[in-house]
């Protein structure tokens, strides 16, 4: 029992030992942070483009990019023109049976050519799939700004 000086003995301890509730809080705090590092979601590194005009897609179907080295994923995961026909196929004839829509989100590495970006779009719209955004980083228009009054901040080569 805690001792006190001065005072009656019959008097409770009405104060509030926060000591253990600290403990387990701190205990809480650093399983969170150890977990929280395996839920983190794997993802190819693209540096996007910018531009201050993006909006948010809401409900994407599939998500196709290209890296620097062109090389393509759907979803996340390596794959081919093939393999992407057929998926986009597969996704077309489950979407007419849902009675939804498919969408595409088409994201490509700045260093990408646009030609290449196109032929992705091409790809997307000969399969069939009439609703597709392409992928941003949003920046400020402030931005924008600065770059169009001081050109030499303007990257035209690939670095």
């Amino acid at each position: 029992m805690a001792a006190k000086l001065g005072g009656d003995d019959n008097e409770g301890i009405v104060d509030i030992n926060i000591t253990p509730f600290v403990d387990i809080i701190l205990v809480v705090l650093i399983i969170f942070m150890v977990t929280a590092t395996y839920i983190v979601e794997e993802s190819i590194k693209v540096n996007l483009p910018e531009a201050a005009t993006g909006e948010a897609t809401e409900d994407i179907s599939l998500a196709i990019s290209m890296d620097a080295a062109k090389q393509m994923y759907l979803d996340g995961e390596e794959t081919t023109e093939t393999q992407l026909r057929q998926r986009l196929k597969d996704e077309l004839r489950n979407a007419k049976e849902k009675k939804v829509d498919v969408v595409c989100l088409i994201g490509a590495d700045k260093t990408v050519s646009h030609g290449d970006v196109i032929q992705i779009i091409d790809l997307v719209k000969q399969e069939g799939v009439t609703k597709f955004a392409i992928n941003i980083d949003p920046i400020e228009i402030s931005e924008i700004q600065n770059r169009v009054t001081d050109p030499d901040s303007i990257s035209t080569k690939e670095e």
